[in-house]
Formats: structure tokens, sequence, C-alpha cells
């Protein structure tokens, strides 16, 4: 795991001025990755121009126009980092690399900059407003979700086996399902509502109609960074080395559809129409302030068994990220009314760390590559105000939520738009983010 260092320094200030603003995402501390088109035509839609960058404040800094004016020189190797599948070379290389790059970049954005560095530097920087960001981070070959927060299966098991709400499997093994690559979109694709099978009456057969039950999971994703080769297991001790960084995940459900077909094998069509994922990858590294013990057990629960255990890991897996949903439907939208907050959650509140998470996914010898993307699963808490889905806290259905338009909601409606934040905060440190995932309803066709 990443130590803290000087890069994390709360006084540290950039002559990138918005960077500074209180209230950013994006400070110096946090130096996110994304991809982005900045030709001059990429507002209007033209062609693209693939380049890989950090955002700080509300500007893109270019790193391969960085790069080729030789501002990473001093970098070993850096110049292998920086091709056409950049971001990869980035993601697979060790992380004592991305490291260096870091405080090489941190050197170049800060206050001390030479006036010779800030000239080049500032010949590559853009403003967001001027760019167009492309697609997902990475090119995601494969995505698999989790179900890694004991407080959402609790309360969804309660809805349909009251008795019996966790399945004797759930405290010795990260539940997860093999999800669909194709259909993560970028923050603000509109999500068509699907259609599929329904039989919300048991007396009669199903039908094929729109989802009726249409639902967000407020998620933490995290992409893969270097990989393994098939047939060799990840230590769990060496776990991190294989996590590039984090982003938010709204796994969109159709509960309806998801209730009929999930026996005996798992959600499929009811969650493979579309996946919605913030545009920028947080590093490990900028997250080293905020971690967190690895969620606290009951003493009559199982320790995770030897392959999932590590002293380290114990004490530092979790992650303190403050997650919120909001909402806002077409009316709030057209009488100016602001979205209205949902639900705060935490990932530190998870059953499972992203490290188990991902020892487990190789534990067979199943080979993740560079890029893959994992989800943590519905992130909710012991409260009602910190459920992490409409399932939950409308207790399928039957306690809609009340908004400030003088709506109700159970599910979601056509025109609504949902959207999740991710920021951490701990005192002696500088407040980061994560940005924003949104996505809007569009009806069925």
């Amino acid at each position: 795991m990443y130590e803290i260092n000087e890069t994390h320094d709360p006084n540290l200030k950039s002559w990138v001025e918005s960077a500074n603003d209180p209230n950013t995402d994006f400070p110096i501390q946090n130096l996110p990755f994304t991809v982005a088109d900045t030709s001059d035509s990429a507002i209007d839609g033209g062609w693209s121009r693939y380049n890989i960058g950090v955002i700080i404040g509300d500007c893109f800094l270019n790193l391969d126009a960085c790069s080729e004016a030789g501002l990473f020189d001093t970098i070993a190797d850096a110049e292998d980092w920086f091709n056409e599948s950049a971001i990869y070379s980035l993601a697979a290389i060790p992380g004592s690399a991305r490291s260096r790059l870091r405080s090489r970049l941190v050197q170049l954005l800060s206050e001390d900059a030479t006036a010779d560095e800030r000239t080049v530097v500032e010949r590559n920087l853009h403003r967001c407003d001027e760019i167009r960001i492309l697609g997902t981070p990475l090119n995601i070959g494969d995505y698999t979700d989790f179900y890694c927060s004991i407080y959402h299966a609790t309360n969804v098991g309660s809805m349909f086996r009251p008795d019996n709400p966790l399945l004797p499997n759930y405290k010795y093994i990260p539940i997860g399902y093999h999800g669909r690559a194709s259909s993560i979109v970028i923050s603000g694709t509109d999500i068509k509502r699907p259609r599929g099978q329904n039989r919300s009456d048991a007396e009669k057969p199903p039908v094929f109609i729109p989802a009726k039950n249409l639902d967000y999971e407020m998620e933490l994703g995290f992409f893969v960074g270097k990989g393994n080769e098939l047939g060799e297991p990840i230590n769990i001790s060496e776990a991190e080395e294989h996590i590039f960084g984090v982003c938010l995940v709204n796994d969109w459900s159709a509960r309806d559809m998801q209730a009929w077909e999930y026996q005996p094998l798992g959600p499929f069509l009811s969650k493979s129409f579309a996946t919605t994922i913030s545009p920028y990858v947080v590093t490990m590294e900028a997250l080293a302030p905020f971690r967190t013990p690895a969620f606290e057990r009951d003493p009559d629960d199982p320790q995770p068994l030897e392959y999932l255990s590590d002293e380290q890991n114990q004490k530092l897996g979790g992650l303190d990220i403050n997650l919120e949903v909001y909402i806002q439907t077409e009316k709030m939208r057209n009488e100016n009314i602001e979205p209205h907050l949902l639900s705060r959650s935490n990932p530190k509140d998870l059953y499972w760390t992203i490290g188990q998470m991902l020892t487990h996914h190789a534990s067979n010898g199943c080979n993740l590559q560079t890029g893959d993307l994992m989800a943590t699963g519905t992130v909710s808490g012991k409260e009602k105000s910190e459920r992490g889905c409409l399932l939950e806290m409308t207790w399928r259905g039957t306690e809609p939520i009340d908004l400030p338009s003088g709506e109700q909601r159970r599910f979601l409606e056509d025109g609504d738009e949902v959207i999740m934040k991710g920021f951490c905060e701990r005192e002696g440190f500088r407040r980061i983010g994560l940005g924003e995932c949104r996505g809007r309803i569009l009806p069925a066709d």
C-alpha cells in the first residue's frame, strides 16, 4: 500500500488557481487520470485525437504533449509510457514508477515550478469546458460486479428470504458475477429503459414489457493495473499492486426483470443493458490518506480464510470515501428545483476489501487483465439514510420517497436523472473527489 508523502501535503498550492478552490474535487493532491480529445473540433463532436492526461482544478493537462516536450525526461523509462496505448502502459507499470510520475507532476504544477516549466505546461493545459472527455478511461475488456455490502445483502435478503437473509457462503466468500463490459458507458450518457420479461403476477405467464421497477445502485469501481498470467493466483499481500485506481459506478438494475430471471444463475438482462461510470481514475496513491481498517466483523463471524487474510489488509484495507446519490426529476428541472439528496454511504462499511475481492477473483488462476473493471456491489450502511439503491430505500416499493417537487418515487421514472458523487475528507489532509457519475432515464422504444 502507498505511504503518505510530500504529494499529500495539505499546504501544497498550485499555480492553476482553480485547483486551490477548497470545493474542487481535483486539487494538486489528487490528479486523476482520464482521456480526452483536445483538438479544435472536440466540442463540436468532430474528429477525435486521443490524449491521456490528468485533471487539475477545472483543467486537463495533456501528458502526451508534456512527454513530447521533454518534461518527463528525468524519469527512467517514461518515454515508453506515452504512446497510442498510454493509459494501459501507465496502469500496468509498478506503483513505484507511477509515484515518480506523480511527484514530477506535483513539481510541475505547484507554486514552486520554474518559469520555464510553467511556460511549457501552460501550453498543454486545457480548460475542461473546451475539450471532450472520450468514453471510459480505459477500454474495458472484462467487468465483474461483487456483492460486498453486508447491510445491502441483509436488507435484500430480508425482502425475499425473511427467515434466512444471508446465504451460508456470504461470510466466507466475496460473492460476485461477471457483467457485460460492452454496455459500460461514461457519465452523462442517457439510459434507455429496457424491455424484458416480467412475471409480477404469479398466476399468469410472464409478459415482455418495459421494465417497471428501474433502479440505480451506488457502487465503487476499481480498475486492474498489472494483470496476472493464466493459472497464477494473486497473493493477498500483493493485491493492491494490481489495482490502478477507483471510479464511481452506477449499476442500473431492472428489479422486476431481475426477480424473474435471477434463479438459478443470477443477474443477466436485468443488469446488462447499461452500467455508468465516472470518467476519472483516482489513483490508489491519491487515496493513501483515506485508508481505514477492514470491516470489523462480529465476534461470532468466521475470519477470512488464509488466502484472503493479511495483516496489512486488515489494518488499512478499507477506503473512507463519502458517496452521495441525488435525483432530479423532469418536473424538478422544469421548476428549477435542485437535485434532491437520497442517500449517503461509505465503502469503509463493506464486508470485504477491494484487495480481497481482487485476490479471490484470481484465486482459481483466472487471468485478470489491465483495464478490467471490478465493482463492489451496492454500498449501503447500517442506517436507512445510507441505503445505496431504491429497492432498499423504498423497501421494494412499499415505502415511497417524497421529493421537494411534491412527487413520490418507488422506482425510477422516465426523465429522472440520477447523480452520484464521491469525495474524501480527513482532518490534516486536502479534500479530494471522484467527480460525478450521472445518467438520465429515457423511455423504452
